[in-house]
């Protein structure tokens, strides 16, 4: 990169950036954020003060902010001087227009997010630049600012779904989108969740997280068994397409609290596979134990629930019905420490599981 006695070229500028030289003389041209000085009135030469103006307009508008109000705020400075690497910023202008409805300003480069967070906006803005630093910087605070119940409910799973449904009507575009956005919401969600509780510590058995066989989306799962870590309880987490003898193996050897089923599609949701596990016994003659099984996920609504049954309505539900179970499997009850928010709720709807399954409303 060559830097005159005048201060950078454009070209170095974009380079720097990661942003394309049509997009600095964009901003320029609609918002005012150019070079103070012109070498020989002509050629643009942009000083380090230029350059932090620059900086603080992709910082805003990868957090959702819309380029004009970012443009304003940015002028106002002073800006910062930056530390890190900018996340490149594509105003409108300068995209390739995408099929579909008319696309509304800040609503996420053409996905079809609704109305939601703006930190939904900047993360769906970021996903399709392809903005991996961008991506991962935005999980990282939205989880430390938010929590990750509030994270994934109002932030992670919009852009997902978004960019899903995208994907759907688009042909084989955004693939690449959705597949990057996946592995950063996964290792976002990994780094929430920590090392995994021991059950000793926690002193309960633990909750068993598996993807009924034929289903291969594992985010939602993650989510849950990162707020269960949170919540101090063990998890086994099995992950995507569990064949059903390896899952009848797992539930014997370990004998959990619960097991939890996630079914994305109606195709995949396996009712005689929730019975045989709500079903499937472990311990001594006279003290037989089962788990309370939670089918989970779009695929299963609608669908009848099998006896020892529950199906939450949420992250929040489901975490708040998993604390009740592991306390109650585990014996202690709350007379050994507070009671959670919602815990008698999730001891009755425990009790409510056997003998007939019960539906929680909501989607899981």
């Amino acid at each position: 990169m060559t830097e005159s006695a005048h201060g950078l070229t454009t070209g170095a500028v974009a380079r720097r950036l990661g942003v394309a030289p049509t997009t600095l003389r964009s901003w320029d041209r609609r918002y005012g954020i150019g070079p103070a000085a012109r070498e020989d009135g002509r050629h643009r030469r942009w000083s380090p003060e230029d350059v932090a103006v620059l900086h603080e307009m992709c910082r805003l508008t990868s957090s959702g902010v819309p380029p004009a109000e970012a443009a304003r705020a940015a002028l106002a400075g002073p800006p910062a001087m930056p530390t890190g690497p900018a996340a490149p910023v594509i105003p409108p202008a300068d995209r390739e227009p995408l099929p579909g409805p008319a696309r509304r300003p800040g609503s996420g480069n053409g996905l079809p997010l609704g109305a939601v967070r703006q930190e939904c906006r900047g993360l769906g803005r970021a996903a399709v630049r392809l903005d991996a630093w961008a991506v991962d910087d935005m999980l990282a605070s939205v989880i430390a600012q938010d929590g990750l119940v509030t994270a994934w409910e109002e932030v992670m799973a919009p852009a997902l779904h978004a960019v899903g449904r995208k994907w759907e009507t688009s042909g084989d575009r955004y693939i690449e989108v959705e597949h990057l956005l996946s592995w950063h919401v996964s290792s976002a969600l990994r780094r929430a969740a920590g090392p995994p509780a021991s059950r000793a510590r926690a002193g309960s058995p633990p909750v068993l997280l598996a993807c009924v066989p034929g289903e291969w989306h594992t985010l939602a799962l993650e989510a849950l068994a990162a707020g269960l870590a949170e919540l101090g309880l063990p998890t086994l987490m099995f992950g995507p397409a569990v064949p059903p003898e390896a899952l009848d193996q797992a539930v014997r050897r370990t004998g959990p609290a619960a097991v939890v089923l996630w079914s994305q599609a109606r195709s995949t949701a396996n009712l005689p596979l929730a019975r045989h596990i709500a079903d499937t016994a472990w311990g001594v003659k006279g003290a037989r134990a089962r788990p309370v099984v939670l089918p989970t996920g779009p695929g299963w609504a609608g669908q009848p629930l099998p006896p020892g049954t529950l199906r939450p309505g949420g992250l929040r539900d489901a975490l708040d019905l998993l604390q009740g179970l592991c306390d109650t499997a585990a014996g202690a009850g709350a007379a050994d420490r507070p009671a959670p928010p919602g815990q008698s709720r999730a001891r009755a709807l425990r009790n409510r599981a056997s003998p007939s399954g019960r539906e929680i409303s909501g989607s899981g």
